[in-house]
């Protein structure tokens, strides 16, 4: 009885075993294996049900979404309602009963594409169409029949039947559009500099002299130059002439003695006795008595010259190191003690340096306001602005009345003048013409005339 007890015992286990080797997903199992001996065996009798499970759900997901809801990000899983839509509703399929549940399924859209087991218009490359013409003419080449009007078989023997092309030539078909008078068009090379564009030059804005100039385009006349002045505005209006042409007199005296020393420097230049200094003349020697002067050559006796020897060298070296070193230690020795005096060294440049911007922003405000009363008798460019001219008369020529005045001055040269001051135009001198070479006179004899 033992046998057969332990024979139902087998039977019922295998049947246990059976049964959960059976996959609800379809994968093979071997767990029907009693046997578990080895690393192999285990690996076999796995029971991995729930893995399979897993992953068919995840496949079940990327064949309806197209990827599975863990990659999905948050945006495009959920979608915050703030305003609502009452057309959702009447959008919506009505719930009916006798829906049933396969068309339900079949309604759900899928992100894979479906299967065709036939091929369609889109499946199918677009093979490229070839037009009769072409056609025809591939068929003449290969000497096919061809099938003309009626499905009658053309000869390809007769004219225009073979493989040359009748057809118009290709001046024909262009004829008309060529313009003998059209200008060519010109084929740039392409050189990598087409976008570029030219910078564009900040202009600077520099301040100009006439922004700050402040004198009027005319200016008031002196009291004293009036037909009729008084006497002390005409005495003072005298002086200032006065000190005008004396200043005058005295620069041309200037410019004279210049003019002479320049000239005497040339006349010294060209009186030069070779083996003299400029400038130093020789006596003349007093004629001889007859007696003959002996001339002794002057002999300089030559320092003969002494090779040092290598006690005197090495001595010089010594000496020469020990002056090298002292000097080093003295100028080690300033900047140590300089080291103290740092604060006041640079309290004492800011000083220098806050005196020095003084310095220079009176200088700035000085020709500012120089600037202001115009530029006559600066120098601007090449020339110098000419300044007002004095327009006086002395008691002797002055009229009691208009109809006994002379007048004084040029009007057009006041406004000139008045414009080179206020810095509109540039000061200009008159060009003179230039000297031709004068002519020379002969004396023409009658003798030598032949007639």
């Amino acid at each position: 009885m033992a046998p057969t007890k332990t024979s139902k015992v087998s039977s019922t286990s295998k049947s246990s075993i059976q049964k959960h080797s059976a996959s609800g997903v379809g994968a093979p199992s071997q767990l029907a294996q009693s046997s578990r001996k080895g690393k192999k065996a285990w690996r076999k009798n796995i029971d991995i049900q729930p893995v399979e499970q897993g992953l068919e759900s995840l496949r079940s997901e990327e064949r309806v979404i197209g990827s599975t809801l863990q990659k999905q990000t948050d945006n495009q899983l959920f979608v915050v309602d703030t305003k609502g839509d009452d057309k959702v509703r009447k959008s919506l399929p009505r719930y009916s009963k006798a829906e049933l549940t396969s068309t339900k399924i079949l309604s759900q859209r899928s992100a894979i594409p479906a299967v065709f087991s036939r091929p369609t218009k889109d499946s199918i490359p677009s093979r490229s169409k070839v037009s009769r013409a072409d056609k025809e003419r591939l068929l003449r080449i290969a000497k096919r029949p061809r099938k003309g009007p009626f499905n009658a078989v053309m000869d390809h023997t007769e004219f225009g039947a073979g493989s040359a092309v009748i057809d118009v030539s290709a001046a024909v078909k262009h004829s008309g559009s060529y313009d003998p008078w059209a200008a060519e068009e010109v084929e740039e090379v392409a050189d990598g500099l087409e976008h570029t564009t030219k910078p564009k030059i900040k202009r600077p804005e520099l301040s100009h002299p006439r922004d700050v100039i402040e004198i009027p385009a005319v200016l008031e006349p002196h009291q004293g130059s009036s037909y009729n002045p008084p006497t002390a505005a005409h005495n003072e209006l005298i002086m200032e002439a006065c000190k005008v042409e004396r200043r005058r007199q005295d620069e041309a005296g200037r410019l004279a003695e210049v003019r002479r020393k320049v000239a005497d420097a040339r006349a010294i230049a060209t009186n030069v006795t070779e083996g003299l200094p400029l400038g130093m003349t020789l006596d003349e020697i007093p004629a001889d008595d007859g007696e003959p002067v002996a001339q002794h050559d002057a002999v300089v006796p030559k320092k003969p010259s002494a090779r040092k020897t290598k006690q005197q060298r090495a001595k010089a070296v010594r000496l020469r190191e020990e002056k090298q070193a002292l000097a080093e230690k003295a100028a080690r020795k300033k900047m140590l003690a300089t080291i103290t005096m740092a604060k006041s060294f640079r309290s004492t440049a800011e000083k220098v340096s806050q005196q020095q911007n003084q310095a220079r922003l009176a200088r700035q405000l000085a020709l500012k306001m120089k600037l202001r009363k115009g530029l006559a008798g600066q120098r601007l460019g090449k020339y110098k602005v000419p300044e007002n001219e004095i327009e006086v008369q002395i008691g002797e020529d002055l009229s009691e009345n208009l109809r006994t005045l002379k007048p004084e001055g040029n009007l057009f040269r006041d406004r000139f003048r008045s414009m080179q001051q206020r810095a509109l135009i540039e000061p200009r001198v008159p060009v003179l013409p230039t000297r031709r070479a004068k002519l020379k006179e002969f004396e023409k004899h009658a003798w030598k005339r032949f007639e």
